[in-house]
């Protein structure tokens, strides 16, 4: 397949081989022998600043011309993109504001700073990405700076394509390859040198189930922006994808997946008790897709990108919940008490089976602390006691409302 976009990825490989680290691509056994096939990860997560953006910004920055650089580059970024960014401006001794959010945690703040050692300052603003990169926009224009994007962008997309470089260097007859998607950036180049060099390689795009925008335009036959997404997997949560990085994956792609958030969870659990491998939640994609496709990939050579591993310490026990409830062992219920004495020892001892636990239980009413309606959170040791336990809480008289089952009330009191 002719490269109609001329990008020069080998050109790109010299350009940034002396900034980024070349990442190793793991044969891993367990994966290979629970989908009975030949499983490789390629290890963006030990990227230097611990995603492959780094490739896409200094690929693009190292090319502006002097005149234009003079008066320093502007991003807008919460996440791994600002820190590539920030990381270029301190190898390439340019100045650099990096725009983001004002909800921005603030480890992901210190990271950044910290890549950027003294070339960068970092504006807070905004409550949104959009409303942040509205303002770099504004900021840009009216100095006379240099936007760098994080994806829509020839020189970027060429950047980001030196993962595939990489990748048949190491396995030249690698015959799938499954790459998450946010913008559409790592996809788009990585994806164009892939089937440039080998036309019959199998390309899955993977995209979080609640933040589906590539889906979406192939859908709509164009780039459109979604009113809603869910921002959880943040580094592959975008609302609309590129307008040069959709035509590339709408060509090459042979499929998308959409992958939910909770199976995603599970996948990161995993890989760090399993393999002590830190992935972020769009880092995880890749891995989380395997069971959707496993007839696909049976007795083939595939390769996961493994896209980042920026993962906040913070957030584990939330990705932890999500993966139980997506489990189908953590349950929430509303559970009004029979009237009776001894209703809440009846319900430990009768009603709960051995393995169940109880994590959470609060009373509604500050007024009826004894008698009320109560929040409780079960913990089952296996999917299938949740009907048994459902089942005896109704043999014993404990009206109940089941909260997974409704959405709205278990955003409310969950």
């Amino acid at each position: 397949m002719p490269n109609k976009y001329n990008f020069d990825f080998l050109a790109a490989v010299e350009r940034i081989k002396n900034v980024v680290k070349r990442t190793p691509l793991q044969y891993n056994a367990r994966l290979s022998e629970k989908y009975e096939c030949q499983v490789y990860l390629k290890r963006e997560d030990l990227q230097i600043v611990r995603s492959y953006k780094l490739r896409g910004a200094y690929n693009m920055m190292s090319q502006i011309p002097a005149d234009q650089i003079q008066n320093g580059i502007v991003c807008a970024s919460a996440g791994n993109h600002a820190q590539g960014v920030a990381y270029s401006c301190k190898e390439l001794k340019i100045k650099g504001t990096i725009f983001m959010p004002e909800i921005t945690p603030k480890q992901k703040i210190s990271q950044t700073t910290l890549f950027g050692n003294g070339w960068i300052n970092i504006v807070l603003v905004g409550d949104t990405f959009d409303d942040c990169l509205a303002e770099a926009l504004r900021f840009t224009a009216d100095n006379d700076m240099t936007f760098v994007p994080p994806f829509d962008n020839y020189h970027v997309i060429e950047g980001q394509g030196t993962v595939g470089v990489e990748i048949l260097e190491d396995l030249p007859d690698a015959e799938v390859v499954i790459m998450p998607i946010g913008g559409g950036g790592l996809a788009s180049g990585t994806g164009t040198y892939l089937k440039g060099t080998n036309p019959n390689i199998l390309l899955i795009g993977v995209e979080p189930e609640g933040a589906p925008s590539m889906d979406a335009a192939f859908k709509a036959g164009r780039p459109i922006k979604l009113e809603q997404i869910n921002r959880f997997i943040d580094g592959a949560a975008v609302k609309s994808v590129g307008l040069l990085t959709y035509p590339i994956c709408r060509e090459l792609l042979d499929e998308i997946l959409l992958i939910p958030e909770g199976k995603v969870c599970t996948t990161i659990l995993k890989l760090y008790n399993e393999e002590a491998i830190v992935a972020e939640p769009a880092g995880a994609l890749a891995v989380a897709s395997l069971d959707l496709c496993a007839a696909q990939i049976k007795g083939k050579k595939v390769v996961c990108i493994v896209s980042g591993g920026n993962n906040d310490i913070e957030r584990m026990q939330e990705i932890k919940e999500k993966s139980l409830l997506f489990e189908g062992l953590k349950h929430y219920f509303i559970v009004r008490f029979p009237q009776r004495p001894g209703a809440l020892k009846l319900f430990v001892n009768d009603v709960l089976g051995p393995h169940d636990d109880i994590t959470r239980f609060e009373f509604i009413k500050k007024t009826e602390r004894e008698s009320g309606p109560a929040l409780v959170g079960i913990e089952l040791k296996d999917p299938e006691d949740y009907n048994g336990l459902v089942e005896r809480m109704k043999t014993f008289k404990f009206e109940i409302i089941e909260l997974n089952q409704d959405q709205t009330l278990f955003e409310y009191l969950v």
